[in-house]
């Protein structure tokens, strides 16, 4: 089974700065596209930055100039760097694979959640 550990969440003031961590392990075995999602109470899951296997990355339009998405693909692990962090980030952070399984089906998994706030 494929599980995605997210780490980094917490605490900031505004105008600070934040690091997340994803980590995927298990049995996808070709990983397509790795991403952030977030959501606030009473909000809409929205897709805030994602990489491909290639490296081509997507960020919203809210979080651009401001966050960063990488990877390294021998660790199977995304990173979301959160720089110039505003109060309207502040919500549920859920980590996001995608790829083949080992029976070459299309399938998808999502981490536990970290909770990031921004807040004087």
């Amino acid at each position: 089974q494929v599980q995605l550990v997210e780490s980094g969440g917490g605490l900031v003031r505004p105008g600070g700065s934040l690091s997340l961590s994803c980590a995927s392990s298990g049995s996808i075995f070709s990983i397509v596209t790795m991403g952030w999602f977030r959501q606030a109470p009473g909000k809409k899951r929205e897709l805030v930055a994602s990489i491909t296997r290639s490296g081509s990355t997507s960020l919203a339009d809210s979080v651009k100039g401001r966050f960063t998405i990488s990877r390294d693909i021998a660790k199977n692990t995304v990173y979301l760097q959160m720089n110039s962090l505003k109060p309207e980030d502040t919500a549920v952070y859920y980590c996001h694979a995608d790829g083949y399984g080992s029976g070459s089906n299309w399938v998808d998994y999502w981490g536990q959640g970290t909770q990031v706030t921004v807040s004087s």
